[in-house]
């Protein structure tokens, strides 16, 4: 639910699951869910969207096995299951034909990374059957493709009604195998489309940028451009604000700044002459004057004094203080 390129991530995967023609959205969630009740409350998102809440987590194999009593639809009907962190540039339409063609159980989008030790590899046959997962290799010798789980999936209905109930449950390392060691059938779809996985704060401003230029695709952004400045927001006129900068709604940015490929979150105060890079900057956080912000995140409702320089990893904490020039460099070592 956090606010990514104007609106809540979330609804970028909405909106794009609506426009290739998926009829409902089941949201499977556990922690925090009055966040995302209230949301959908009032939200217009132009498809049906219902919340499905685990009393305690059941893992990803599980809360899908929980969620699946909401759904609607025949046993032999596809259900689409997206991970809730991934921006991608997914042809869902391809991956539900591939899965309706090959009469598949289910099927998976996969992607290619430089490299694949922090991810499930997941190496294919020639026609795309899935022969292996591989949860995170380590050495050479484990690194058997480039291909990864991306973390979308295509189920036939009556493959979900067969997980275990009231349990946690892994999808990829108790699911996926169990079904290839029963020998049913499972498809990879290799998609070269955009996709990041937004779990590091420094990713999740590479996604907001990417979505911001366009780079990304999300019919949530109408206007791709340089900058997003939200409802509210005053811009000084000789502040510059691009790289694909997003400036929240309420935000405040004084003279001669240059907030370059940043996420400045609601009612955030900058100063004047401040330079901001590759950052995040909290809810009703204050920058002071002539400070400078790069590769660096600062939590709401900080204060950071005038003349500070906070660069490689910085964090300052919620409602922290610094004093004027109480920091000339700062690092996460």
């Amino acid at each position: 639910m956090l606010p990514v390129a104007g609106v809540p991530f979330t609804v970028h995967q909405i909106v794009r699951a609506r426009d290739a023609g998926i009829s409902r959205i089941v949201l499977a969630t556990s922690y925090r869910t009055e966040v995302f009740a209230s949301f959908i409350a009032d939200a217009d998102l132009g498809i049906d969207v219902v919340i499905a809440t685990e009393v305690v987590p059941l893992g990803t194999g599980g809360a899908i096995r929980f969620a699946s009593s909401f759904l609607q639809g025949g046993p032999n009907d596809p259900v689409v299951i997206f991970n809730g962190d991934v921006l991608t540039g997914l042809d869902i339409d391809a991956l539900i034909n591939t899965h309706h063609d090959s009469a598949a159980d289910v099927t998976l989008y996969l992607t290619r990374v430089a490299d694949p030790r922090a991810y499930g590899l997941v190496p294919t046959s020639g026609d795309g059957r899935v022969l292996q997962f591989l949860e995170k290799p380590q050495t050479p010798e484990e690194i058997v493709t480039d291909q990864i789980n991306a973390g979308c999936y295509v189920f036939t209905r009556s493959v979900i009604e067969s997980i275990p109930e009231g349990r946690p449950v892994s999808v990829e390392r108790e699911i996926f195998p169990a079904l290839l060691a029963a020998d049913r059938l499972v498809m990879g779809v290799v998609d070269p489309g955009y996709w990041l996985d937004l779990g590091q704060p420094m990713d999740f401003v590479s996604g907001s940028v990417d979505l911001v230029l366009g780079n990304a695709p999300s019919p949530a952004v109408i206007a791709p451009g340089e900058s997003l400045i939200l409802a509210g927001a005053q811009v000084s006129e000789s502040a510059r604000v691009y790289g694909g900068t997003t400036i929240g709604a309420g935000a405040t940015v004084g003279s001669n700044t240059a907030i370059d490929a940043s996420v400045i979150f609601d009612s955030a105060v900058i100063g004047a002459d401040v330079t901001i890079t590759n950052s995040i900057i909290g809810q009703g956080a204050v920058i002071g004057d002539s400070c400078v912000i790069v590769d660096s995140v600062v939590g709401d409702f900080a204060t950071i004094g005038a003349h500070n320089e906070l660069r490689d990893g910085a964090r300052v904490w919620v409602n922290a203080k610094l004093d004027d020039l109480a920091i000339r460099f700062s690092c996460d070592k």
